[in-house]
């Protein structure tokens, strides 16, 4: 296969490339916001860098980045325009800016929104400058920037400014554009339509002459740029050269109309008609399919790829009129429909064609059978058919056509043929990509995707089709975005083994890899039968041989393959001859000479018997040798799809030339399932909650799910400990007036119930619609009712545990709507307990609605054992508990939450109740052996318990005027003896009420024991482990907590149990993928139709960053990372958002409060001694440091996109060790970067530095600010790495995680230079530049300090003014500090021998100084020492090769995430590769010192 071309990599200028360029000179005196004294607005300026920057360079991303960045639109573009100045230089200038903005994925319509006056009148010019001639003033290309602008445009509607100019374009009367007899007969279909169409034609003639000339164009300008992109692409020759501008301009035509089709959904379902009905009406498909350029195999494959996706929309299986998907039986009724129109139309009109209309339709609605029919007519006739179907203009009299046969033919026959179904199509789609899907560069981009140019993928924005539009568009990106994971790991794997061409022709091997090896023997074992009415087999399956003559770790790795896990069958033919060198700069394909690329799931390892061993308890046979034979199941799509090319085409057998096997990491090769669980979803019927359909698909009410308007609304909720008093429950309904049921402040004590004015949401609407707020007494009345728990028993553990938090009001507001049925979301920024907002919600769930089951979902392990852990100290039953997955392992508990260890608890449980009703037994004196089983147990209390407590109740309960003696309670009690070992005396004698509710707390306590009992006794039933943890899944437990993506993986056999759940909790839902987010409603069939959920409560924060995806390209350009969460609040879905902090100072939550609403502080962030107290040894809590090149040199690219800085390395890691010697304890200190590479080189540094030092220690972590997202630490050190360009921080998320991992102390060290000018940056860097850009330190001030925060220090303050200093400075401060340990050491032994007892203990003393002593000399050898600063040019050591390929591999880079250990086994790559070490920054010579 020929290899893909190699994406070129945009490099982004220099700091001093910047300021040399012409641009940066005028934006200095002209609009950039550093600068004061400005030069005022010249009309020219926009004209010369027009013509000379961006039309000279033919719009080189380069120079528009430049001016992009400059804050040329916010500063001078869009704050001057106005329609006196506006010329096509400035329209050219404007739209360059907001593409380079999308292009760069940073807000684009801020800047329009502030001024919006003037856009209206841009708007229009936009468009006329669209449709004006291509020879004209406008160029081709720049009408292709201009299709990008709108396009964009399009993308925005929930934009009001951008909706309302587009709106115009896209509604009813833009069937202006239509043919007369098209529009008669639309109209004919919809009388309500020709009623609307009359009242248009009304309103048309009140108009001015010149405003009904604007509105006409406006409607007609899709119809007309539909026709001048025809004469483009007809434009376009079969084979001579063509021009790359029109090329570029059909592809960026197409992928608009795509985006209409995408966008104009069911919020816009109208629009979405009158758009298709233009569209038909132009049979753009079919201009498109026979154009020269879909036959052009190089130029125009994107093109082919693109004309696919809008045929594939134009034809949804959707009902334009009603929004409501279409059943497979719908569509064939809608075919049928169609061809027989077209028959009687034929019979009635058209004699010749008389054999068609008599024919059945299964019979001529084949491609074949209608070219056969149709293909004989003349070009006139066929004129006639599509005329009379109101296709074309009617054909005057003995006048010909003027269109050609071939285009009349294609009109019918595509028109009226038979189309596969898309559920079928996806049924036959195999899951595994081939070598055809991942090297296209247009489907799966490389790392280096610029976002340039458009791609064949479809994108996910506001609003969907139909729930089989969601899936599927879900379905494609999550298997493309898997798709390029497994390239890299391809391209990883077999480049390490070396494969070379051998003498003899063969393939050699010169490498080796950890996760591929060569294959000795692969046979097909067997293949199938299909099933009934499919045409693949149901099962192939393989035996695949290889040779583990392999280190011991990895070959039980090879045997530990686990069924279930996918593996990459590969074939390799090199041409390279043996010793050829591999460039990784160079197309892979080629130089390995990859051919083939199938995948494969594994069974199971086979034995000497060749049987499959099997997953279980038993321990696995030890086989002898090193040959290992393993059973794989291949799919069978793609195995029919392969012997049918081999059958018809005379193909080669793929299956007969694999030679290489690759497995990949298990966290990393889950896709198949997932696949397979949203392919399963698609065909079965998915039943959403109906108060949830529409705000999935993105349209309707955003706010209908909200509990206010649910019709289910609850009055009467008990919350449970979530007050702390009655003053904290007045507190949380600021504005409300609160009733208290009892007088008395002494019985005014938690719990509480509460019971809430209920509105009915639609009637209050209407109320509501002219403005008048129901504000009355009533409305805003809260009923609160204090109550008792009852008593439980006597003993210590029956008391309940409690909440200590002190919720604030946005946070209680969060917990009722997530106890109220309906959909909630809650925005939580950084510290502001979203999960302690969690844990209370599923605690008030949990014992208001003790039926009800709760399902927990969140991103990742480590966020769910939080939860979990929290859970578990609140007053939930442990028994309801239930973890699923593999991350109960890392839960800080003894206790096993996993269905296993929960089976091992119910079991030891059982065996304990069972003691206590022996003990029971015992003390009522009943004979036998109750037990024995829960079953007798049950007997036990029914006939002895029960009727002992019946016969007590009798004699003690109040029966008369008078109340019992207490005495009697305690005298007749029967169960004394059995409470023998509670705290006594059980009955305090105080008052009858008072002993009778011991005495009922203390059989509630026994009754619960035989509840718990006859629960278990299925445990007694069931005798498999399997069985029991299956009982408890679906019966049992009532909290059940699992990650999004064991959800995704175990849906099928989830549903298949008959699991159920009422409410789901999503933690960390903006960090979730929209699919993943989706399927956790799913986990459970439907009962009588309807789903039974309740409650989705989301709890995330779109502010922070988004779900990882690694490719760039489906990351901006198919938007994949945008979170359900995130896709909701932009919707519109209403929010609760936290607002208020207790993690950080004040002073740093300054830094990133901005970006959200009102975000405030706690008040024990102004009160704790922590909060308050200044940093030791440093003078401020928060500093940027600027860090210049550090020997002319800035940031390094080793490799691409592992970026480092050695200078800002050195400076992090010297201020670490400098904060250590102080006393600051090292855990206490994270040191985050913003780049993989710069993570691995600041760790080297450590490694050498100060790593083994027991004075100073390792930092808590070092790490990347995207992995540490969800973490905290009291003190950070940030690297922010770059000095060219802003890179990936530029993405405002990423800023606010970096600036609020800190609780008490952040120190950035930048190039200040750089990212003050960055526009989405300003808020936060303004805070930052007000104070000093070099550190100050104050070395004499020990940890702890008593200064306070903000105090000016007795001590000296000293200015660090570069890296070199503060290495220097903390040398020094390390050498003092060992000298001074050694002087006090010495002085220590020199006393008098009557100080000490023994001699003995001098001598011992002596030798640990002495051993100390050399412990300390040694490591000073560690401490960068300015005595070997001109003999040494180390480097830091060197990451090792498995560090490298675990880490990078997840790094967060710029645009992409990349495998960074690309060199060879023979060539590894260090981690800081060429990069200088810390000790050329001193240069004391040796003598010296």
């Amino acid at each position: 296969m020929a290899a893909p071309a190699q994406p070129k990599k945009i490099v982004a200028p220099t700091v001093s490339q910047i300021n040399a360029e012409f641009v940066t000179q005028l934006a200095c005196k002209y609009w950039a916001p550093h600068i004061k004294k400005k030069s005022p607005f010249d009309i020219k300026v926009i004209e010369e860098i027009y013509e000379k920057e961006i039309v000279k360079s033919r719009f080189a991303i380069r120079k528009i980045m430049l001016l992009e960045f400059s804050q040329y639109l916010e500063n001078y573009l869009w704050m001057n325009y106005s329609p006196e100045v506006s010329s096509k230089a400035y329209l050219m200038s404007i739209c360059c800016m907001v593409n380079e903005k999308f292009r760069e994925n940073v807000p684009a319509w801020e800047t329009f929104k502030k001024k919006p006056e003037h856009f209206p009148f841009f708007f229009k010019c936009i468009l006329k400058a669209a449709l004006a001639e291509t020879d004209g003033e406008f160029s081709l290309h720049e009408q292709t920037v201009l299709l990008l602008f709108l396009d964009h445009c399009f993308n925005s509607l929930e934009v009001d400014l951008i909706r309302s100019q587009v709106q115009q374009l896209i509604s009813l009367p833009m069937w202006m554009g239509l043919q007369p007899a098209r529009l008669e007969l639309e109209l004919k279909k919809t009388p309500k339509l020709r009623k609307f169409w009359n009242l248009i034609k009304k309103n048309d003639e009140k108009m001015d002459p010149e405003a009904r000339e604007h509105a006409y164009q406006e409607r007609r300008f899709l119809s007309q740029l539909i026709q001048k992109f025809i004469s483009v692409l007809k434009s376009i020759p079969l084979s001579e050269a063509v021009t790359m501008d029109k090329v570029h301009y059909c592809e960026r035509f197409i992928e608009l109309m795509i985006d209409l089709e995408f966008f104009l959904s069911q919020a816009l379902l109208p629009t979405r008609r009158w758009f298709n009905t233009i569209l038909d009406d132009s049979h753009l498909l079919v201009h498109c399919y026979l154009s020269s350029l879909v036959h052009r195999e190089e130029d125009g494959h994107l093109f082919s790829q693109l004309l696919d996706m809008l045929k594939f929309y134009t034809g949804f299986e959707i009902n334009d009129q009603t929004g409501n998907a279409l059943t497979e039986n719908e569509m064939t009724t809608i075919h049928y429909d169609r061809i027989t129109s077209l028959q009687r139309a034929a019979f009635a009109h058209f004699p010749e064609l008389y054999d068609f209309a008599l024919s059945n339709v299964a019979e001529v609605d084949a491609r074949d059978s209608l070219v056969k029919f149709f293909g004989p007519l003349s070009s006139n006739t066929l004129h006639q058919v599509a005329s009379y179907l109101c296709l074309l203009p009617t054909l005057p009299k003995n006048e010909d056509t003027t269109f050609d046969k071939e285009f009349l033919l294609e009109l019918l026959v595509s028109r009226h043929e038979r189309r596969i179904s898309q559920i079928q199509q996806l049924n036959q789609m195999p899951l595994y990509p081939t070598e055809k899907i991942i090297w296209d560069e247009n489907i799966v981009p490389t790392e280096y995707y610029s976002g340039e140019g458009c791609l064949a993928l479809p994108k996910l924005n506001l609003q969907f089709l139909t729930l089989h539009d969601y899936l599927l568009r879900n379905f494609n990106l999550f298997r493309l975005e898997s798709t390029y994971e497994i390239r890299q790991d391809i391209e990883d794997s077999v480049s390490r083994m070396k494969p070379w061409q051998s003498e003899y022709g063969g393939v050699v091997f010169g490498g080796w890899a950890r996760m591929a090896q060569p294959i000795v023997a692969f046979t097909v074992v067997e293949v199938a039968k299909p099933n009934i009415g499919e045409n693949w087999p149901t099962r192939v399956r393989a035996d695949v041989t290889i040779n583990l003559n392999v280190r011991d770790h990895i070959k039980d790795e090879w045997e530990g393959l686990r069924k279930h896990d996918v593996c990459f069958l590969i074939t390799v033919r090199p041409t390279k001859p043996y010793g050829t060198k591999f460039d990784r700069r160079r197309p892979f394909i080629e130089q390995v000479g990859l051919v083939y690329v199938r995948g494969c799931e594994i069974q199971g390892m086979l034995d000497d018997k060749g049987r499959v061993i099997e997953d279980g308890p038993e321990p696995r046979p030890n086989l002898r040798g090193e040959s290992r034979t393993f059973r794989v199941f291949l799919d069978p799509n793609q195995y029919q799809q392969d012997m049918t090319n081999t059958i018809q085409n005379g193909a080669e057998d793929v299956y007969d030339t694999f030679n290489v096997i690759m497995r990949r990491k298990p966290k990393e090769n889950n896709f198949k399932a997932v696949l397979e669980t949203i392919r399963n979803l698609m065909n079965t019927d998915c039943v959403v909650p109906d108060w949830l359909h529409d705000i999935i698909l993105g349209y309707g009410d955003p706010s209908s799910a909200h509990y206010s308007k649910m019709p289910n609304q609850i009055a009467t909720l008990d919350f449970n400990d979530t007050f702390l008093s009655i003053e904290h429950l007045k507190a949380s309904f600021p504005g409300h007036n609160v009733k208290v049921t009892v007088n008395d402040p002494a019985l005014q004590i938690p719990p509480f119930r509460i019971t809430f004015p209920v509105r009915s949401g639609k009637g209050k609407k209407r109320k509501d619609a002219d403005g008048e707020e129901d504000d009355t007494e009533e409305a805003k009345t809260l009923i609160v009712e204090p109550h008792v728990i009852p008593n439980r028993g006597p003993y210590p553990y029956n008391q309940p545990k409690r909440n200590t938090i002190q919720f604030t009001h946005t946070q209680i507001e969060a917990i009722r709507a997530g106890m109220q049925p309906g959909l909630t979301m809650v925005v939580g920024p950084p510290g502001t307990g979203k999960t302690d907002v969690a844990v209370q919600i599923i605690s008030n769930i949990y014992h208001n609605f003790p039926e009800q089951r709760t399902l927990i979902v969140t991103h990742s392990n480590q966020a769910l054992n939080q939860l979990f852990e929290k859970i578990m100290a609140l007053d939930i039953d442990e028994r309801h508990l239930l973890r699923l997955g593999h991350g109960e392992e890392e839960l800080e508990t003894e206790k096993d939450f996993s269905r296993y260890g929960r089976v091992n608890y119910v079991l030891a449980r059982r065996i304990e109740l069972l003691e206590e009703v022996k003990r029971l037994q015992k003390s009522l004196g009943v004979p036998g052996d109750a037990s024995y089983t829960c079953e007798t147990a049950g007997y036990f209390f029914l006939y002895q318990v029960m009727s002992r407590w019946e016969e007590y109740i009798s004699r003690v309960k109040n029966t008369g005027s008078t109340l019992p003696d207490a005495a009697e309670v305690a005298t007749f009690f029967p169960f004394h003896e059995y409470f023998a070992n509670a705290p006594q005396p059980i009955f305090k004698g105080r008052s009858y009420e008072e002993d009778m509710e011991i005495a009922e707390g203390c059989f509630r306590h026994i009754k619960k024991i035989f509840t718990q009992l006859e629960e278990f006794r299925a445990s007694e039933l069931l005798r498999s482990g399997l069985d029991r943890s299956k009982y408890l899944l679906v019966k049992e437990a009532k909290i059940i907590a699992m990650t999004c993506t064991h959800a995704a993986l175990k849906r099928h056999d989830l549903v298949k149990l008959g699991f159920k759940y009422d409410n789901i909790l999503m933690e960390e839902a903006a960090q979730i993928l929209e699919i993943e987010t989706f399927i956790p409603l799913l986990l459970q069939n439907p009962q009588d139709g309807f789903s039974r959920l309740k409650r989705w409560i989301m709890i995330g924060d779109h502010h922070q960053l988004p779900p990882v995806i690694k490719n760039m390209a489906f990351q901006k350009y198919s938007n994949m990372e945008q979170s359900l969460f995130t896709r909701f609040v932009r919707v519109g879905v209403p929010t609760v958002d936290l607002d208020a902090q207790g993690r950080a100072r004040a002073s740093l939550c300054n830094l990133y409060n901005w970006r959200y609403k009102n975000l405030g502080n706690l008040p024990h962030v102004q009160l704790l001694p922590e909060f308050s107290t200044a940093n030791a040894g440093l003078l401020y809590d928060f500093q940027l440091i600027n860090v210049e090149d550090f020997q002319g040199v800035g940031e390094s690219e080793p490799n691409p996109y592992f970026y480092q800085n050695l200078g800002e390395a050195e400076y992090v890691v010297a201020l670490f060790m400098y904060m250590c010697l102080l006393g600051y304890p090292a855990d206490k200190i994270s040191i985050l970067t913003t780049y993989n590479g710069q993570k691995h080189l600041i760790r080297d540094i450590i490694n050498r530095r100060c790593g083994n030092n027991p004075l100073i220690g390792r930092p808590n972590k070092v790490t990347t600010v995207d992995r540490f997202q969800g973490q905290q630490n009291d003190y950070i050190l940030l690297s922010l790495v770059r000095t060219r360009a802003v890179g990936h921080l530029r993405d405002v998320r990423r800023l606010v995680v970096a600036m609020s991992r800190a609780r008490l102390g952040l120190y950035i060290f930048a190039r200040v230079s750089l990212f003050q000018n960055c526009f989405e940056l300003t808020p936060a860097f303004s805070q930052l530049t007000a104070r000093p850009l070099h550190l100050h330190i104050i070395p004499t001030e020990p940890f702890p300090t008593s200064r306070k925060n903000g105090e000016r220090p007795p001590h000296e303050v000293q200015v660090i003014k570069n890296m070199p200093q503060m290495a220097n400075f903390v040398y020094n401060m390390y050498m003092h500090l060992i000298q001074t340990t050694h002087h006090y050491h010495q002085t220590f032994l020199q006393l008098p021998p009557a100080m000490v007892e023994e001699g003995e203990e001098v001598q011992s003393q002596e030798t640990e100084m002495e051993a100390e002593e050399e412990s300390m000399a040694a490591q000073a050898n560690i401490i960068p020492s300015p005595t070997e600063a001109s003999l040494s040019q180390e480097t830091p050591a060197s990451q090792p090769e498995s560090s490298s390929q675990t880490e990078a591999a997840s790094s967060e880079t710029e645009d992409i995430s990349v495998l960074c250990d690309t060199a060879t086994a023979a060539e590894p790559v260090s981690a800081a590769a060429k990069a200088t070490t810390l000790e050329d920054a001193v240069s004391v010579p040796t003598e010296t010192q």
